[in-house]
């Protein structure tokens, strides 16, 4: 292969719901370019892209895949993503480091919500796009209405750029309205014939074509200045202002396709090859300390890793962009991120699970490598005299979780080491040893992202495991003050055991003023402070604790032992073994002996005063509250309202947002277990979620008791 310098290079992410069709064009556009000698089909699972065998037994996407094309002197790296909102992690970082967006629509449904979701992170990092309406050869197409359903959701920035004869089994013409010629092709597909525009479309095309030229004026002020004096432009100008337009996202070309049948992938190649922008005509990358980094061949060596992939006989595949300088075979670089070095035995270009071995890349070019010993998926590595770092892959909150656990105990190690690599892999997996919920917890994008997960564990590395519903973590607190006290006496022979505290406890909010007196039962008690404490608890939460004691009823070196003894029941709450928070403790009064008192009797009295006191203090279970955002079809919305009701979800707000209906929830997360599956169900798909968490509040009564009684069942048990 060739060495292709950033003028030559265009980096493309393919971004579409699921079943838009973005494996079959690949294939198409693979083999139209000479890349592959005969197409793959998905059926026969013999596809470039989704090639993993989990990804042939579920049938659909689970892995971004790299591949590339050389098209007419320049070179096109493109990559295939998983359309499912469950693999999201895979689309962002690919779009991270490519500079346009490939959005194809399944022309028998329109913009979905994938759309929807794909567009936003678009947004986010300012990436052009262009829209490519596929499966024009189903009956349920209809083309104008998902030119129509664009417009309203994107506006005039969705420029058509052709349009579709027929729709249906007739379809095997297009008007191209940047040529204005009509595009031919036979019943097999392939190459394209160009013919004069017929009559009966002449008015239509040129109505269409006074759009484009007059977008594509609107980027450039010589164009402009064109435009209003002849109101037309050269194809080359037209080219020029659209590529313009594309880089400020002020325009969104659409383009039509029919992947099954290989129609309009040659015109598709020509437009990317001639109008995409090229990887220098982009905005420079920036590193973590603000810096512009420039797409200098001779500059620092400096790749970015974006992802990771594990290959049967291969091991770990390391995909990355070279940010800056040229990447040689042999290169010696040093890992930013983690400090060890590595060097680059070998790197290649790919196309699926073909590797072709090149001897060097230069900026902005992406490639993979294999056997490094110590780099992970967003790690850097420079050469000599080089610092850059760079962190521009934002991934989103999980909001699946599933405690798992290995059927077999004894492979609970095995089972840690496989998530861990796995993590490397897809940084939205997210592995947790909770110590409070006594579980390992996996967090997902939903339901099919842990399916996979289960299903490596078991088909690659051996590994039966079992999904469990995650337990949830309340928080206790009290809602009034009280007082107890306790004496801890142990009498064995020899030294005994002696320690007496007599405490109040009371909420605690932030900014609350110190107390200075308190009435129980008419009985007043002062509180002279000698020592105060506040705790930060790692859960979440405050604990105050004051030391009030006068007459030295209490010696101050047995404090700390009681604030431990009071600590160990916050950790496992009187009520449902849960962690305490927001308390006030005010140890006022208490005896000690001296022989028999030490630290150990003191944390008792302590631990269990503050047990009893707690018991008294009005007590209340709280449970977590999560944010909810969901993103519906307007004809879904009074389904998934009502079901986020019935999850004892309040509704906050509503608002519509490019077309679709945006619901803005409070949901305990007790509801939230399997919500990505019911939304799914409920709305065939077309709907997404995302969920943070807000806060903690009071779990209703009935519900209190129940978790109460679980509670002492266990105990007793």
């Amino acid at each position: 292969m060739k060495n292709y310098s950033a003028h030559d290079i265009k980096n493309i992410a393919l971004l579409g719901n699921d079943g838009s069709g973005k494996t079959t064009l690949t294939e198409s556009l693979l083999f139209h370019a000479g890349q592959i000698q005969r197409r793959g089909r998905i059926t026969q699972k013999n596809t470039v892209s989704d090639y993993f065998p989990v990804e042939q037994d579920y049938g659909y996407s689970v892995f971004s895949t790299p591949f590339h094309v050389e098209w007419k002197g320049k070179k096109l790296n493109i990559i295939d993503c998983p359309g499912s909102d469950d693999f999201v992690g895979a689309a962002m970082s690919s779009l991270a480091v490519t500079d346009t967006a490939l959005l194809l629509i399944n022309g028998n449904f329109g913009p979905e919500v994938g759309t929807q979701n794909h567009f936003r992170y678009t947004e986010k990092l300012r990436k052009p796009v262009i829209f490519l309406v596929n499966q024009l050869d189903s009956d349920q197409c209809d083309y104008d209405q998902v030119l129509e359903q664009l417009q309203m959701v994107y506006g005039s920035k969705a420029v058509p750029v052709q349009y579709p004869v027929k729709t249906g089994a007739d379809f095997h013409e297009l008007i191209d309205v940047i040529l204005m010629k009509k595009l031919v092709w036979s019943p097999e597909g392939g190459d394209y014939t160009m013919e004069e525009i017929p009559a009966e479309e002449r008015e239509r095309a040129e109505e269409m074509h006074k759009a484009l030229v007059e977008a594509a004026a609107e980027n450039d002020e010589g164009l402009m200045e064109k435009f209003f004096e002849t109101e037309q432009l050269t194809e080359d100008e037209m080219r020029e202002g659209i590529r313009k337009g594309m880089v400020t996202r002020s325009i969104f070309p659409v383009f039509c396709v029919c992947a099954g049948k290989n129609m309009g992938v040659g015109r598709l190649m020509e437009f990317l090859g001639n109008v995409v922008p090229f990887v220098d005509e982009m905005p420079a990358e920036h590193n973590t300390r603000g810096e512009e980094v420039a797409l200098d061949p001779a500059g620092p060596t400096s790749i970015y890793f974006f992802k990771t992939g594990v290959e049967p006989h291969i091991g770990e595949v390391q995909y990355f962009k070279v940010m800056s300088g040229t990447v040689h075979e042999g290169d010696d670089l040093t890992n930013a991120d983690r400090g060890s070095k590595e060097r680059l035995g070998q790197i290649f270009v790919c196309a699926g699970s073909q590797r072709e071995k090149v001897e060097q890349l230069e900026a902005g070019d992406v490639g993979c490598t294999v056997k490094l010993k110590d780099v992970r998926t967003g790690n850097t590595l420079n050469a000599k005299d080089c610092d850059h770092k760079f962190n521009f892959i934002k991934y989103p909150n999980h909001k699946y979780t599933r405690a798992i656990r290995a059927v077999n105990e004894a492979e609970t190690e095995k089972m840690m080491s496989a998530l861990t690599r796995m993590r490397q892999e897809d940084p939205t997996w997210v592995v947790e040893q909770s110590k409070e919920l006594r579980q390992i917890l996996v967090h997902g994008q939903g339901e099919f992202h842990l399916r996979t997960l289960k299903w490596r564990l078991e088909n690659l590395d051996k590994i039966q495991v079992q999904f469990e519903e995650q337990r949830i973590p309340y928080r206790e607190t009290i809602t009034k003050a009280a007082r107890a006290d306790y004496r801890h006496k142990k009498q064995s022979g020899g030294a005994g055991q002696f320690g007496e505290v007599h405490l109040i406890v009371e909420p605690y909010y932030d900014g609350m003023e110190d107390p200075t007196v308190y009435n129980f039962g008419g009985q007043e008690i002062r509180v002279n402070i000698k020592g105060k404490e506040e705790v930060n608890l790692e859960w979440g939460g405050k604990l105050v604790f004051i030391n009030s004691v006068v007459g030295g009823a209490i010696d101050a070196r047995f404090m700390p032992a009681i604030l431990k003894g009071v600590m160990s029941r916050l950790e496992q709450g009187p009520l449902t073994g849960s962690y305490a928070r927001d308390v006030r403790v005010v140890v006022y009064d208490g005896k000690m002996h001296p022989v028999d008192s030490n630290e150990l009797s003191f944390m008792l009295a302590g631990r269990n005063a503050f047990s009893q006191a707690f018991r008294e203090a009005g007590p209340k279970v709280l449970e977590p509250i999560y944010d909810v955002e969901v993103f519906v079809p307007s004809d879904k919305m009074g389904d998934v309202m009502s079901d986020l009701q019935g999850r004892r979800g309040m509704v906050v707000g509503m608002s519509s947002e490019n077309g679709y209906e945006k619901l803005q929830a409070k949901v305990p997360l007790k509801e939230l277990s399997s919500y990505s599956t019911t939304l799914s169900s409920l709305t065939g798909g077309r709907a997404s979620f995302i969920m943070k968490f807000a806060s903690y509040e009071l779990v209703p009564s009935d519900l209190q008791q129940k978790l109460i009684a679980e509670n002492q069942q266990k105990d007793e048990e």
